[in-house]
């Protein structure tokens, strides 16, 4: 088994806000790491045209992957239109025939926004069919179906603001300043977020939610996840195998 580990989101910071913690872990474990987007972020700003934001978010994604010493990938889907459907499917199968990872991260299938649940559903498909041959997807076909972990919906809520419950928590506590550092590589969406949302609590609402979360196992910073364990994919908990007593199962 390779040493990779590769979180698909739809948006730059998506991650950072919401597993980053857990692959420094994964890293200081001796595994490589990978982040990649499905977009750039093309929608994410009230004052830059799609190309020159896209760029500036693109940048500041790598800049936060390569503080994990990791690598930035992105599908070039664009924000709100990502899609179910064949194209963006052999992007995903694409990147992870790339990759290789062992372990998967990806959005929750349940969330305030849709371009998270297609996300969720397009790497769902993608972590099954990456193996399959007569995919029309390019690259050399990836045998093993990775272990797939969804984090948190935003604020751990659906869209109908009824709270999800993690089965999985990782202690992060030790990791709350490289959640931070990554996140605030994303300085773009912190003027974004201001005249978009009308808040200016990126970095601050990420650690309150975190320590929401550690506080439901008693410590002080925790990310949350459930594993994908239907059919054909692992059932065991390779998490709980690598990061041990940082590992509380519910």
């Amino acid at each position: 088994m390779d040493k990779i580990a590769l979180g698909i989101f739809s948006h730059p910071d998506d991650a950072e806000l919401m597993c980053v913690g857990t692959l420094s872990l994964l890293k200081k474990a001796g595994w490589k790491i990978h982040i990649a987007t499905m977009t750039p972020g093309d929608k994410g700003s009230a004052e830059h045209t799609r190309a020159e934001i896209s760029a500036i978010r693109k940048n500041e994604a790598a800049q936060a992957a390569a503080l994990l010493d990791g690598e930035y990938h992105c599908l070039e889907c664009d924000d709100v239109y990502i899609a179910y459907d064949r194209e963006t499917i052999n992007k995903a199968v694409e990147v992870i025939r790339k990759v290789r990872p062992s372990i998967v991260f990806t959005a929750s299938p349940n969330d305030y926004m849709i371009d998270h649940e297609l996300t969720s559903l397009v790497v769902q498909t993608a972590c099954f069919a990456a193996g399959i041959k007569n995919m029309e997807a390019s690259g050399t076909p990836f045998e093993m179906v990775p272990h797939l972990y969804y984090v948190d919906p935003l604020e751990g809520k659906d869209k109908f603001g009824k709270g999800i419950n993690p089965s999985i928590y990782v202690d992060i506590t030790d990791e709350i300043q490289i959640k931070e550092d990554t996140l605030a590589c994303h300085a773009s969406q912190r003027e974004w977020l201001r005249k978009h949302h009308k808040m200016d609590q990126y970095i601050v609402a990420m650690k309150e939610f975190a320590a929401h979360r550690g506080q439901e196992i008693k410590t002080n910073y925790a990310e949350g996840f459930r594993q994908h364990l239907g059919h054909s994919y692992p059932q065991d908990n390779i998490l709980k195998e690598l990061l041990g007593s940082k590992v509380v199962l519910k």
